[in-house]
């Protein structure tokens, strides 16, 4: 395998905090391989200087000869004065350029640049490119290409910014988060295109589902050690947990050595110190290795909720529209005490309007909403909240309370609270500036459970935290008494937590699933494929071949052939009539699309029977 991009003993700093030191890998063509580490430990920054947009202070990258790199940022670095289209088809890129003046062309109905540039698609062979174009931003819902950059919501600039990566068609891809706010059929269109395409990847990831399906490799990062697994996401579980047992069992042997040295030591005498030299280093030594923190990544939350009522969130007839938009009609639940709901939905279904109409942050149009007096919310917003930068770590706990008290009698401190919550004391007298997004958002995660809520409403609560602590959040949660809902994009985390789900479909009727979203996924899977089958006539069961000797073409197979003939013939004329239409100049905006789509359609036919055509003559 090539070497794509090689990393040798880099490190790196954030003020005073060292984020990872001499840590080295190589990046091989046609590899998929994802990054997994804690919050903290640098994975943007370390993707910022892989990608060229930031500097190590020790070490060096080496690129193999030109290769074209393309980075998809966490937040996307996009320019506000531009438009989607300009954003969208940004490139150095002759193809995309050349696709890019067509498109723009046909957009705005110049007929002369319609012609100019046609000749030009022609003469670059693009119009399959231009078609795969087209699907990459059907997919990725990008229809409004006038539309100025600063006008998109974070998710609407996410889309574009991954619809310019994907566009460009780099040799090395490279994505930090790319399913943060894209919503499901999205991810598993991704996942679909990433696991089908030979592009060399390199990628971030929270999404354990979407890891575990396109990537072959995993490097985690852990105390400045890079560990290499050659498996996807379960396989790196299997190791990482023979990794950590051999680990534990190191360290209480060095535990169990050192105590042996150290009583040693007291009983050595002094004058003969200086012939023992080699034990006191081997002393030194087992003081590092007995000393490790094989809990440095699990945070253990063991808070329990209020108390809970009988009466706990009646909905009854409850709507909300927005002008003509109707998100939710005549919706009547009841929950029960422990309930887990789950929410799945395309974006704009309603989704969030609904955690805000239960949380009494949005009135509804009509209904009723009753709350039980022993409820109380704990709501995680998608949006979180504005940290003054300026604060330390631990003012912002205190200014919720200093100590945290619990219905079991127990009480936190607002220092030991945050120690559970992986900021160790020299973290949390740092200033909130110095935080990664993801220990922002673990903050965030802190502030809420602390006031110790009975109904908890997470709303996108996987964006930004790290794989070690969405794993203890799905333990908390699955043991968790009070009720929960949860709004979120990560299956992984669904299918783990949720009893059954709420199914927002856009037109205001929510339909109760009675499972997890991988049975509803299933379900809707299965309902479509009945739908093709329904459409589609069964195709005829085919003929045992004869023996390789005696194989000679059926009647069937004749006539077969001499339809592809004519079909073919047919095919040629009509993308030639095209292509004199598409020159012309003379066709409306609508009828220019129309055109070049079949064009497309009709290229990837011809491809198809002519192959159907060879293997067929070769019998003749």
């Amino acid at each position: 395998m090539t070497p794509y991009l090689q990393a040798e003993n880099l490190s790196k700093r954030f003020g005073d905090q060292l984020l990872f030191e001499n840590i080295s890998f190589t990046i091989f063509e046609q590899q998929k391989v994802a990054l997994i580490a804690r919050n903290g430990t640098g994975k943007t920054t370390l993707m910022e200087i892989l990608a060229g947009n930031d500097t190590p202070e020790f070490g060096q990258i080496t690129k193999t000869g030109d290769i074209k790199i393309g980075y998809l940022k966490q937040i996307p670095d996009l320019d506000d004065n531009q438009t989607v289209f300009e954003a969208v088809f940004q490139s150095a890129d002759e193809m995309v350029e050349t696709i890019r003046n067509f498109e723009d062309a046909v957009l705005h109905n110049r007929k002369e640049d319609i012609t100019k540039y046609t000749e030009l698609m022609e003469s670059h062979q693009a119009w399959d490119y231009e078609f795969k174009v087209k699907q990459i931003l059907t997919q990725l819902k990008i229809f409004n290409y006038d539309q100025r950059i600063s006008e998109l919501s974070g998710g609407q600039k996410k889309r574009v910014a991954m619809a310019n990566v994907l566009i460009n068609e780099p040799d090395l891809l490279m994505l930090d988060e790319p399913t943060n706010h894209l919503d499901l059929d999205m991810i598993e269109w991704l996942e679909n295109y990433l696991e089908k395409t030979k592009i060399t990847l390199f990628m971030v990831t929270h999404d354990r589902y979407f890891l575990d399906r396109v990537c072959n490799e995993i490097l985690e990062m852990e105390g400045n050690t890079i560990y290499r697994h050659r498996g996807n996401y379960s396989y790196f579980l299997e190791k990482r947990q023979e990794r950590m047992e051999s680990t534990a069992t190191s360290v209480e042997k060095a535990k169990n050595l050192l105590r042996t040295e150290l009583e040693w030591s007291r009983r050595m005498p002094q004058a003969r110190g200086h012939k023992a030299k080699y034990r006191m280093d081997r002393v030194d030594d087992l003081i590092v290795k007995a000393g490790q923190n094989l809990n440095e990544n699990n945070i253990e939350l063991s808070m329990n909720s209020s108390r809970i009522g009988n009466k706990i969130l009646d909905l009854e007839n409850i709507s909300k529209s927005y002008g003509e938009l109707c998100l939710i009609k005549n919706l009547t639940y009841k929950f029960q005490r422990g309930e887990k709901l789950g929410i799945v939905g395309k974006n704009g279904t309603g989704k969030s309007t609904f955690l805000n109409i239960v949380t009494g942050n949005l009135p509804t149009d009509s209904g009723t909403i009753e709350i039980g007096q022993t409820i109380r919310f704990g709501y995680y917003q998608q949006t979180g909240i504005d940290f003054n930068p300026g604060d330390k770590v631990i003012d912002v706990v205190n200014k919720i309370a200093e100590v945290i008290n619990f219905d079991d009698g127990r009480k936190l401190t607002a220092s030991q609270l945050l120690t559970t919550f992986l900021f160790p004391p020299d973290t949390q007298y740092s200033f909130v500036e110095k935080l990664s997004g993801g220990e922002k958002r673990r903050l965030y995660l802190c502030t809420i459970l602390m006031t110790n809520p009975n109904f908890l409403i997470l709303d996108e609560p996987t964006n930004d935290l790290d794989i070690m602590t969405l794993s203890v959040l799905e333990e908390y949660l699955r043991v968790f008494q009070g009720c929960v809902i949860i709004v979120s994009h990560d299956r992984y985390f669904m299918d783990k937590i949720v009893d059954h789900l709420f199914v927002f479909n856009g037109d205001g009727n929510i339909k109760d699933f009675p499972g997890s979203y991988t049975l509803w996924r299933n379900k809707q899977l299965e309902e479509e494929e009945q739908e093709k089958k329904l459409k589609k006539p069964e195709p005829k069961a085919p003929q045992k071949p004869a023996k390789e000797k005696e194989r000679k073409l059926t009647f069937n197979e004749k006539k077969e052939l001499e339809q592809l003939e004519k079909d073919i013939e047919s095919l040629e004329t009509e993308k030639a009539t095209i292509s004199e239409e598409l020159n012309s100049g003379e066709l409306t905006n609508a009828e220019l699309h129309e055109k070049s789509n079949r064009f497309g359609e009709i290229t990837d036919l011809l491809e198809e029977k002519e192959m159907r055509w060879l293997e067929l003559s070769e019998l003749a």
